[in-house]
């Protein structure tokens, strides 16, 4: 398996298609749900559609400064707040994928849930790497993240994505395992030293990482197993990826809830959806 480089600002995406003219009522899977055809109409791409994939070639001495970082590291990634600056959420909005994590914070701090997340225009659905994933939407008339206010200060600070927590760090994946990266050509702002774990901002650090892992290489081998399945059967499988870890809600008064709650979910899910060989 080749290595992977996620980092924000990377393009992770390819074949981007949003289709509003579902015209057919796709069938019912076997994974223990039903299908919404109203839904699918609305967000899903058409399960016809030839699936595409990116293969990334990435020279690191390149884009980084040639190191790789634990949490326990130290790392010149502290911008000092981003004071005076936003050019991040301007240009890097897209490629801003968000995992299971990142829908449970911001449904949890906007109060409402991922169909109207997406309703909202704020996010969207993407095929990344031949899974449809959500990611945040650039804003065609601003061309910011739409959670960017006037002043250029993040509304759901609180509650950013994973992808915006670590930036400009990004996440070299190898060996089942990943480890930090220092992107040095995405951010204009003079930077201090500050320790990886501190910089990412996030509770419940060992669990996160599990977490962020685990959910990887769950991706990476089903985009595995799917090159090898008909686009009808992958496109239920998206369905079922979308319900069983995006629409359905994590009922859950905290992280270590859904931590748990994650882990019940992917075991079940490896069990129901096709395994990479």
């Amino acid at each position: 398996m080749a290595n992977r480089v996620h980092a924000p600002g990377m393009p992770q995406r390819h074949g981007i298609i949003i289709i509003s003219c579902y015209n057919s009522v796709f069938p019912e899977g076997n994974y223990g749900f039903s299908a919404n055809p109203l839904w699918a109409k609305t967000f899903l791409p058409h399960p016809d559609i030839e699936r595409q994939y990116m293969k990334r070639n990435v020279d690191l001495n390149e884009i980084t400064d040639g190191r790789f970082y634990t949490v326990n590291d130290m790392v010149r990634a502290d911008c000092q707040d981003c004071v005076g600056c936003s050019k991040c959420c301007h240009e890097m909005v897209d490629t801003i994928i968000l995992d299971p994590l990142d829908i449970f914070r911001l449904t949890k701090t906007l109060n409402t849930n991922f169909d109207a997340l997406l309703a909202s225009g704020k996010t969207e659905l993407n095929v990344v790497d031949g899974i449809v994933l959500p990611n945040l939407k650039l804003q065609e008339d601003t061309k910011r993240c739409a959670f960017l206010n006037d002043a250029g200060r993040c509304t759901v600070h609180s509650a950013r994505p994973g992808f915006c927590r670590m930036f400009p760090l990004g996440r070299y994946y190898a060996d089942r395992s990943f480890s930090y990266i220092l992107q040095t050509k995405e951010c204009p702002k003079a930077r201090t030293k500050i320790k990886v774990a501190r910089w990412l901002d996030t509770g419940l650090l060992p669990q996160n990482q599990k977490f962020v892992g685990e959910w990887h290489y769950f991706l990476e081998d089903l985009a595995t197993a799917l090159t090898d399945t008909d686009n009808e059967t992958a496109h239920r499988v998206q369905l079922y990826l979308l319900h069983a870890f995006y629409r359905t809600e994590y009922r859950v008064p905290d992280e270590a809830g859904f931590y748990k709650e994650f882990d019940t979910r992917l075991a079940k899910a490896k069990t129901l959806l096709p395994s990479a060989p």
